[in-house]
């Protein structure tokens, strides 16, 4: 480590072959500062107008889009609580029936009148919602809005008509032919034009038969137009300034701003472009944004001259500020720490790869100075320390790898005691083909576990080992235990890490009977880039607690000590992102889930088993 260091000592006592950075700075610092008075001799002199009109285009573009999404939400709103009656079958189905007497009220009371009231106070505006019924055994219930101005009239309130108060108007047999969801009218309709509101007009259906599809109703949603368009206000824009809302036939539906008594009366239409006709276009910028859903449009009008004025003073401004030495300073610095901006991010790049692990990115600067040295340094540390984390790595799956050859050690002399009892209990009752078949398994299973000591196996002997120890198993519990298998044929070409599965299903039969059968669902999945197997059973279950407790390294009790190896194995070999993860309801069963990378094994000249 000392050697590194040696020659950037010795570097030290030449001659600088370099311009430090003291001098650079301060060059730099010149050169910018005769460029910056240049560009704000050439500023000073030039038109702003055209810019200033983009950016105050740009300005009123988005007050413009918060004043639509003002209104549009308020829209949503209305829109919202007509869908939940449009929507509701309970309400359709009870509308549709005919019924008298007590039914028919208890129908009004329990059923309709609650959910139209609930409709009616559901916004937080002055509401009036009106609903005209076909079927003429409903009662009829309304207040009288023909007497008088009802403007300031602010209950929130619900009106139910028979359909032939407005069968016979023009407003109801002009509605659009109905799309499912989608269609609704906005409109001034009865008193809405003398009180200044607007309804909101959509059907309600009876789709009882979806080939059959009838209207029950018409409801109408009406709302002030000052409370719809309370945020279309000109005063956000400046003195002078119209905001206008137009329908889709150009009709101005609500004005803020200026009085317009002097436009013609008969003109109810605006132009093309929404400006109204005494106004130049030369002298007035209009800008228009489209509300959502009625097709409506926001169209306002600013006079240049407001554009003007603001370009006279940002040019003040501006010259003032380049009049400011501190802030020319500052500025030019700014400018200045720009030019070894990226030098340094590539520094810092290359010490957050070292924090997130990827010690193998390296950095270059070419000539001398203090990045080349720099760089120089932090390539030899990314080496060191690579060299040491692998090192420790090593070290800590060999630990891993022992703490499973122990377990092993621990677990195998055990479960070959119990199967040797099985196999003198075969002998003896005489059970040759039985005994037959459990010590070709305990053959298989053993030949499988050891696998030449190799860590990485094929999915496919993993597999093969798990299975044979199920066959020893099955010859000790017979019926009481049912196994079945989920193999993917995608995964044969890929390896793992050995002995994964056999520990839980050991597990499953050592702690998971919760009855007298038990079933088991062994299922391995190619998922993506993944391999993932699953141990599932349908028995005791666990809390959550327990499972806590197992992937707990603190845990110093034996209980789950194999499942936290496997865990810990599976992590070193393939990452943090990989390993064991359990899911289990108490009485209802447990799934054992392990989670590696599709890595496909290596193949040699002989059969891998």
């Amino acid at each position: 480590m000392n050697r590194r260091w040696i020659p950037l000592r010795q570097g030290n006592k030449k001659k600088l072959g370099y311009i430090p950075i003291g001098y650079k700075l301060m060059l730099t610092f010149l050169i910018f500062i005769v460029i910056l008075v240049s560009v704000n001799f050439y500023i000073s002199h030039s038109m702003y107008d055209e810019t200033m009109r983009k950016q105050t285009r740009v300005n009123i573009q988005g007050t413009l889009k918060q004043i639509r999404d003002n209104v549009a939400y308020k829209v949503d709103d209305i829109v919202q609580t007509s869908a939940t009656l449009y929507d509701d079958t309970t309400l359709a189905q009870s509308v549709r029936r005919n019924l008298y007497g007590l039914d028919n009220h208890n129908r009004m009371n329990d059923i309709i009148s609650p959910k139209l009231e609930s409709a009616a106070k559901a916004v937080g505006l002055n509401l009036r919602l009106s609903v005209y019924f076909h079927n003429q055994t409903l009662f009829q219930s309304y207040r009288n809005w023909s007497n008088g101005r009802g403007e300031n009239f602010n209950e929130q309130t619900y009106d139910i008509y028979y359909m032939k108060h407005i069968s016979n108007k023009f407003w109801y047999f002009t509605l659009p032919e109905e799309v499912f969801n989608v269609t609704m009218v906005w409109r001034q309709v009865e008193e809405d034009a003398r009180d200044e509101r607007i309804s909101m007009i959509r059907r309600m259906l009876d789709m009882n038969n979806p080939l059959e599809i009838k209207e029950i109703g018409i409801m109408r949603f009406s709302v002030r137009l000052s409370e719809l368009f309370d945020s279309v206000d000109y005063t956000k824009l400046g003195e002078g300034s119209i905001l206008s809302v137009l329908d889709p036939v150009g009709n101005v539906v609500f004005t803020s701003g200026q009085d317009l008594e002097d436009r013609d009366e008969s003109q109810n239409k605006v132009s093309k472009y929404a400006i109204p006709a005494k106004y130049d276009e030369k002298k007035y910028l209009t800008l228009q944004e489209d509300l959502p859903q009625k097709n409506w449009k926001i169209v306002a009008q600013v006079p240049l001259n407001i554009i003007e004025q603001e370009a006279k003073r940002v040019r003040t401004v501006f010259i003032i500020i380049c009049l400011i030495c501190v802030l020319l300073f500052a500025y030019t610095g700014y400018l200045i720490s720009q030019s070894f901006s990226k030098r340094i991010l590539k520094i810092v790049g290359v010490l957050n790869a070292f924090r997130e692990g990827d010690l193998h990115k390296r950095i270059t600067y070419r000539g001398k100075g203090e990045f080349p040295q720099i760089a120089t340094a932090l390539n030899a540390m990314g080496e060191d320390i690579e060299s040491l984390i692998n090192k420790v790595y090593l070290t800590q799956l060999q630990k891993k790898e022992a703490e499973l050859e122990m377990l092993q050690s621990q677990i195998n002399p055990h479960f070959l005691y119990n199967t040797l009892s099985s196999i003198n209990q075969l002998a003896k009752f005489g059970e040759t083909e039985k005994l037959q078949d459990m010590v070709v398994q305990l053959a298989q299973f053993y030949r499988l576990t050891l696998n030449s000591g190799k860590t990485m196996i094929p999915i496919v002997t993993e597999i093969e080992q798990a299975n044979a120890y199920l066959d020893i198993q099955k010859v000790k519990y017979g019926q009481r235990m049912e196994v079945t298998y989920d193999i993917d044929a995608d995964i044969w070409p890929y390896e793992t890490v050995k002995l994964i599965l056999q520990p839980f299903i050991e597990n499953v039969l050592k702690h998971a009977w919760s009855g007298d059968r038990i079933h088991i669902r062994v299922s391995v999945t190619k998922e993506g880039k993944d391999i993932v197997y699953r141990i599932i059973d349908d028995g005791l279950g666990m809390k959550q607690e327990r499972i806590k407790e197992i992937f707990d390294p603190r845990d110093d009790s034996h209980m789950g000590c194999g499942i936290r190896n496997i865990d810990q194995r599976v992590k070193l070999h393939y990452g943090n992102e990989y390993g064991v993860s359990i899911y289990s309801r108490v009485g209802i069963g447990t799934t054992a889930q392990i989670r590696i990378p599709a890595r496909e094994r290596k193949l040699t000249g002989r059969r891998e088993v």
